[in-house]
């Protein structure tokens, strides 16, 4: 046995430390155990908007739509969009040192469907994927209690 040993040589893994390239983020400020903020994402059927703000309410941490990152006007309500938005708010939010975020889901509100767009579930995906913890997510549609007649008319669409 010593002899086959002696003829082949055996390699030990690799010896030196390669060092791994991680994607860096900016500085994160870390002065509280946890600094909570709201998130307001107003989805309808032709943009989608994400508005990150403190528990107040009053002041802006970043805002962003799917209109800024895409090029077709078509495509600014598309998941994919909402997702690249939310991802552009949470890079600001982590480096303000937000860990935590209330989520305020609005659709149109009106006479018409109170269904928020396409792409409001995508962008609550990307904001919990980014690291935070989530409080509650609420529906913040306005609902009129009584508002302007619906069109069509007194007998309604005839097709």
């Amino acid at each position: 046995m010593s002899e086959i040993e002696a003829e082949i040589e055996v390699e030990s893994p690799i010896e030196e430390e390669e060092e791994i390239q991680t994607k860096s983020r900016p500085e994160t400020k870390t002065d509280g155990p946890e600094k909570w903020g709201i998130a307001h994402i107003y989805s309808s059927y032709n943009n989608t908007i994400i508005h990150m703000t403190d528990l107040t309410g009053g002041e802006t941490i970043s805002i962003s739509s799917g209109g800024v990152h895409v090029n077709a006007d078509r495509y600014e309500s598309s998941p994919f969009a909402a997702m690249k938005a939310a991802n552009a708010v949470v890079e600001v939010a982590h480096t303000k040192g937000f860990t935590g975020f209330h989520i305020r889901v609005r659709a149109v509100g009106g006479v018409g469907s109170r269904v928020p767009g396409p792409g409001a579930q995508a962008a609550i995906r990307a904001l919990a994927r980014g690291g935070f913890k989530i409080g509650r997510i609420d529906d913040v549609t306005p609902i009129p209690h009584d508002t302007t007649r619906k069109k069509g008319g007194k007998r309604g669409r005839r097709v």
